[in-house]
């Protein structure tokens, strides 16, 4: 709210005042409900591919201005239709929701996962090294691995890891770059990470 209206709203019968600040209040709380509902997929809870694709342009650029590091982790579900097809649509989603709250537990607040599609999830990494990157997916597959939920039904992830290049790097090269490593993991035997530089 700015000074003008609260200059004006201060001027009127306190109880004008009051219904009018709380009605505010209303405003304010619906269009924070109906942003978290355009970011969110769903079916996780965690963010949906549009708010990734916003995200990933703004730290490329942020990238290109500076000198910090940029990562990329695409993972999938292996096997994902043969879970579906065993358990049923209902289960398959339960576990589709546990996995992306397993692998966002692993997370810092500053790195943004989301649903990339069907079972895949895309994890971007501000100010974070293929190394760093390279850690954190063992600690994603070790997750994943000692969660009863997921062991018991034998859910596994694979995924590609790569790192914004450099200013002559683009966006498109980026993500290509993930896809071809996780295709990569998933012809090499599945439940494992691989990076491409």
């Amino acid at each position: 709210m700015n000074k003008k209206l609260k200059k004006k709203i201060s001027a009127l019968h306190p109880r004008f005042r009051k219904e009018i600040n709380e009605l505010f209040e209303n405003i304010n709380h619906s269009i924070d409900i109906l942003y978290e509902t355009a970011i969110t997929d769903e079916k996780t809870g965690i963010y949906n591919n549009k708010f990734f694709e916003t995200m990933i342009e703004m730290e490329i650029e942020k990238v290109k201005r500076g000198k910090q590091k940029l990562s990329l982790i695409i993972t999938d579900i292996d096997f994902f239709k043969k879970i579906n097809d065993k358990y049923g649509h209902v289960k398959a989603d339960e576990l589709l929701y546990r996995i992306a709250q397993v692998i966002k537990n692993q997370l810092r607040k500053s790195d943004i996962l989301a649903r990339f599609g069907g079972e895949e999830f895309v994890i971007l990494l501000p100010e974070t090294s293929l190394n760093k990157s390279r850690k954190l997916s063992k600690r994603l597959k070790n997750a994943v691995h000692q969660d009863k939920i997921l062991k018991k039904h034998g859910v596994t992830i694979s995924g590609g890891i790569t790192q914004f290049r450099d200013k002559r790097d683009s966006k498109k090269q980026f993500i290509k770059r993930a896809d071809r490593a996780l295709y990569k993991s998933k012809k090499e035997g599945r439940d494992r990470f691989v990076d491409l530089e």
